[in-house]
């Protein structure tokens, strides 16, 4: 399966399940671990499992075994590695204390970090 369909797939399986602020950033050049993350919101840390839970047989049944899963305990926070594609679903509180977008998302005109939607 192609990176493209891995990100559609990703993507589709969050909108699936009312994922929130879906986010798509492009971390080629940036890391060598991915190309892509994928980060979304749920509303609460049942919504997040059940999200995961959604994104995880999606790629199951597309063939796709991911490389691992983090934070499945806690479950404010959920790392899906799909290796070109790493996936995180937060909760709100998760998302703005992390700030991924801001870390890896594309530099502005003045260097700084910023994020980028997709």
């Amino acid at each position: 399966m192609q990176t493209e369909q891995i990100k559609s797939l990703v993507v589709d399986a969050l909108e699936d399940m009312k994922a929130q602020n879906i986010t798509v950033l492009d971390v080629r050049g940036r890391t060598s671990v991915t190309d892509w993350m994928v980060i979304a919101t749920g509303t609460s840390s049942r919504h997040v499992s059940a999200v995961v839970g959604n994104v995880e047989e999606k790629a199951k049944h597309a063939g796709l075994r991911p490389n691992g899963t983090e934070g499945r305990g806690a479950s404010d926070w959920v790392l899906i590695d799909l290796f070109d594609v790493v996936v995180h679903v937060m909760t709100d509180q998760a998302r703005h204390f992390y700030d991924l977008e801001r870390l890896w998302g594309e530099p502005d005109e003045s260097g700084k970090q910023g994020s980028a939607d997709a």
